[in-house]
């Protein structure tokens, strides 16, 4: 199934080559899950700090479940400032 992997941030260096900007899609099975993905480009699950799938936070035990077809998947690292 397809799905849309998006990092933002310091994060970005963990895309491909053929990444669009901050994005790629991706060719994955139908039990991948947000870690899968997260796991596989090499960002740290401690520096994945804000997880969403369509627009939607994800909660630490939701990013273990399937994503389904055309779902966007967008990484945030911990953010700060003043």
């Amino acid at each position: 199934m397809k799905v849309t992997f998006k990092l933002f941030a310091t994060l970005m260096c963990h895309l491909p080559p053929e990444a669009d900007g901050h994005a790629v899609d991706l060719e994955v099975s139908d039990d991948t899950s947000a870690y899968d993905i997260i796991d596989r480009y090499g960002v740290s699950r401690e520096d994945a700090y804000l997880v969403l799938v369509n627009g939607v936070y994800l909660q630490l035990h939701e990013r273990f479940e399937p994503l389904k077809e055309n779902d966007v998947l967008a990484v945030w690292p911990p953010v700060a400032g003043g």
